[in-house]
């Protein structure tokens, strides 16, 4: 084994270099602190490897995505959402028979404890279907209190997508409609989501790869902010639900699963605006202007994100089948010819990201904004499920517990205090 040389304070210390099955280089840290008395210091992790994963490669200055091995271009066109979850959680492509085996275990797990309709009930009409998501996913810990991963991560996988039609038809006033067992995972979950009592509603062949399409785009992206908090929560010995609502709590935040929402209100400010799309171009150039154009750039990816490019294809298609004409993706398509175009944006590698095109195709799917976030963490579960299987079966998990630099007061006494005070009495 190979290793680096570290030189502190006048004395080398010999770390252990770890490799990658794709070439990443790692120096183990694991016996720093004990060896030497210091920490290391990176804020964000960016620098930090937290794990080692089986699940996902990255590799940000290629553009490169890959699921288990395999290429997320590949994936996006052959596969289906629910054959990429089995991939994701066991390691390998589902022969028909396993494939026939999940989807009847998916099927006959979608329906929620009919108690649980009593705290749809609670939430006032104006929660955000987030709250309401982390809330009853959560909850589903005290349904199923039993120790049956396995169980429960079907469980999970299936009543996720119940849960978060739920809380839309909550969120506008409307009846419940429950799962049939006769439509797919994706069908069932847009019928939730728009059928109304004693009227039909039929999930159309192009909504449908739509869905499959996002979903599977977003299924797992190694160890973002919502991953890390699913494995740090797990790694408590915390059970599969609460590990999961915590991660889509994480995902929550405008920086990281809210971002196609805010590029669909950009595209909308512009559009509003009535000004060229190259006028905010020029504006999110100057620092003091407080205009960012949201949707490019990406803490990995130095080069174009191979998922938006998948779905820039995708929302012309889908548009077109559908019969609809966006103007926001006309003023996106603008945005992205004059910023791919500009030394500013070329020098510094802002390119499109995956949020740049999903907001637009859920739109013309009928998903209503607030739901953007909701949709990623539907699509985001079988990657947060499969990083914390792949965490509990590891022996050698330990529970996350980070250093820190304090950088605050040196010992002090609380006599002072008193002093300070008597003296403003008196």
């Amino acid at each position: 084994m190979s290793t680096a040389t570290l030189l502190l304070k006048g004395k080398e210390y010999e770390l252990p270099v770890m490799e990658g099955s794709e070439g990443e280089t790692a120096i183990d840290i694991t016996s720093l602190r004990a060896k030497t008395g210091a920490v290391t210091f990176d804020p964000g992790y960016g620098n930090t490897g937290s794990c080692a994963s089986a699940i996902t490669f990255i590799d940000g200055e290629k553009g490169i995505l890959r699921y288990r091995g395999y290429p997320i271009e590949e994936l996006a066109k052959s596969a289906t959402f629910v054959e990429v979850c089995y991939l994701l959680i066991h390691g390998n492509m589902p022969s028909i028979p396993e494939l026939d085996a999940f989807n009847e275990k998916l099927t006959r797990h979608s329906l929620i404890h009919e108690d649980m309709k009593k705290f749809f009930e609670g939430f006032p009409p104006s929660a955000h279907p987030m709250a309401i998501l982390s809330a009853m996913i959560a909850s589903l810990s005290a349904y199923y209190p039993e120790n049956d991963n396995e169980l429960n991560i079907i469980r999970l996988l299936s009543k996720a997508k119940t849960i978060a039609a739920f809380s839309y038809k909550k969120s506008i006033g409307q009846p419940f409609i429950y799962p049939r067992n006769d439509l797919s995972y994706t069908q069932n979950f847009m019928h939730m989501m728009f059928a109304v009592p004693a009227e039909g509603y039929k999930v159309t062949a192009a909504i449908d790869r739509a869905l499959n399409l996002l979903l599977i785009l977003h299924a797992d992206h190694e160890q973002n902010c919502s991953t890390s908090t699913v494995r740090m929560v797990g790694s408590s010995g915390a059970n599969l639900f609460a590990s999961i609502s915590a991660g889509i709590c994480a995902l929550w935040g405008p920086l990281h699963g809210g971002a196609n929402q805010q590029v669909i209100e950009m595209l909308q400010q512009i559009r509003e605006s009535g000004q060229s799309a190259k006028t905010f171009v020029e504006r999110a150039k100057q620092k003091d202007s407080g205009f960012k154009l949201m949707g490019f750039g990406h803490r990995v990816y130095k080069n174009f994100d191979p998922r938006a490019t998948i779905l820039k294809r995708a929302a012309d298609d889908v548009l077109s089948a559908l019969g609809k004409r966006d103007p926001l993706l006309q003023t996106a398509t603008e945005l992205e010819q004059i910023a791919l175009s500009d030394p500013y944006f070329i020098e510094r590698k802002l390119y499109p990201n995956v949020d740049f095109y999903s907001g637009i195709l859920y739109r013309a799917m009928g998903i209503p904004t607030n739901m953007f976030t909701v949709m990623f963490a539907l699509g985001r579960l079988p990657g947060w499920i499969a990083q914390w299987k792949e965490m509990v079966d590891d022996d050698k998990t330990r529970i996350n517990r980070p250093r820190q630099v304090y950088v605050g007061s040196k010992v002090r006494e609380l006599s002072e205090v008193d002093e300070a005070l008597a003296l403003t009495i008196a």
